[in-house]
């Protein structure tokens, strides 16, 4: 039974590192994000949700790097093709729903002062966040199948009742 109890709190401590992990990257793309869009919007006459859109995209560059390479790094990494292809697709819905806030509140509710653009780009970056963490962790950036292999087979061996192997009636 304790083993049962230890397996579990090893795999509380080892989802709360990955979204610390994750966190540190996708923190340090908010800041790139932001940053690329004020920019942007300083230096262009370019509408908000194309000024945002061009941030996004360079945040997801930015990011599918540190998600490779720090947060993910011990996981399967033997379809890169199919993991940047799967990484875009659900990176691009990320896109969508987070400027798809920005959209609204700009040209929905006419929300477009500086502060409010911010504020709102952060806000979708935020519920965009959820979906991302959601979709790389389940489709993108999978565990190593022997890795699961193995720690479910052991986990099953510890919760087995010990056996005695079956021993013919002939002698």
């Amino acid at each position: 039974m304790e083993h049962g109890s230890t397996g579990h709190a090893s795999g509380l401590r080892r989802i709360v590192r990955e979204v610390a992990k994750f966190g540190a990257v996708g923190g340090a793309g908010l800041l790139v994000n932001l940053a690329v869009f004020n920019l942007v919007r300083h230096v262009t006459d370019l509408q908000v949700v194309r000024a945002s859109v061009i941030a996004t995209v360079v945040s997801i560059v930015f990011n599918y790097i540190g998600f490779r390479y720090f947060t993910y790094r011990d996981r399967d990494k033997s379809g890169r093709t199919k993991e940047l292809t799967l990484f875009l697709f659900f990176s691009v819905i990320g896109m969508v729903i987070e400027n798809g806030v920005l959209y609204v509140a700009t040209y929905s509710f006419h929300w477009d002062s500086p502060l409010q653009s911010n504020i709102f780009k952060f806000v979708g970056i935020g519920i965009a966040t959820l979906f991302r963490f959601w979709s790389y962790r389940t489709w993108v950036f999978k565990t190593l199948p022997a890795k699961e292999a193995v720690a479910s087979a052991e986990a099953f061996l510890e919760q087995s009742p010990a056996r005695e192997p079956r021993v013919s009636g002939r002698a």
